[in-house]
């Protein structure tokens, strides 16, 4: 089902602070070395709930990195909340999940380009289990 106009325009806003709270709290916790943008929020259609997905490079530390944000999503939501307190009725729950599509873009651009080839290299592919 697609979303609403109202849903879209949530999710925009959302996007936009958790944006901002998320890199003050890397600020905050004297983090270096780290990118963490948030790539797409979905609502729900009732507004009770957000999809937060999160790019992280390196990609090695997504899934720590996610985690981390995960404990610290109360305190993310009060954030958002308080930036957001004179435009929603209600602040959605968050949930937060690695979006790893970058990744997988860049894997498909190298195997395009000719550098994972699987005829010259076959331990490429993964293994058939015969049924």
């Amino acid at each position: 089902m697609e979303e609403s106009n109202r849903q879209k325009k949530i999710a925009g806003v959302l996007q936009e602070d958790l944006s901002a709270v998320i890199q003050d709290v890397m600020r905050k916790n004297v983090v270096t070395n780290l990118i963490v943008s948030v790539t797409k929020v979905t609502v729900t259609p009732d507004l009770g709930y957000a999809k937060v997905y999160l790019s992280v490079f390196p990609a090695d530390k997504a899934s720590t990195v996610v985690k981390e944000i995960v404990e610290m999503g109360a305190e993310i939501r009060y954030e958002v909340a308080s930036r957001v307190r004179h435009q929603f009725r209600r602040m959605p729950e968050l949930q937060f999940f690695n979006d790893d599509s970058l990744e997988y873009m860049d894997q498909i651009d190298r195997e395009l380009k000719g550098e994972n080839n699987p005829i010259e290299n076959p331990d490429i592919l993964p293994r058939r289990k015969r049924s």
